[in-house]
This record gives C-alpha cells, structure tokens and sequence, in this order.
C-alpha cells in the first residue's frame, strides 16, 4: 500500500537512475547463455595457449 504522497515506482526508478545513472544492467552473463569459444574448449585451449619453447 502507497501512502498518498509516495510516488509510483516507476517514478522514483527514472529520478533514481538520472540521480546516479544505470549503475547495474537488467540481466548478467550468469542470465544469459553466452558462451564464449574459450570456454567451450576447457583444457584444450589452454594447452594451446602454452607458448612452443615450454614444449608439451
């Protein structure tokens, strides 16, 4: 329940961000299903990402 001076949420979210800016993003790569080819390889791209003259 609101009392009768508060102002709606959609308010005070626009006078927030304008005050300190879209400090955090709606959704995190933990949301979103971004897999970067790095990733996708596991220990395969760090082997070769060992430089020659450590030899393998």
């Amino acid at each position: 329940m609101t009392s009768p001076g508060a102002e709606p949420d959609w308010q005070r979210k626009r006078r927030l961000a304008r005050i300190f800016g879209d400090v955090l993003p709606e959704s995190t790569g933990d949301d979103r299903d971004e897999t970067r080819s790095e990733d996708r390889g596991g220990d395969a791209w760090l082997r070769a990402q060992v430089p020659p003259h450590h030899g393998s």
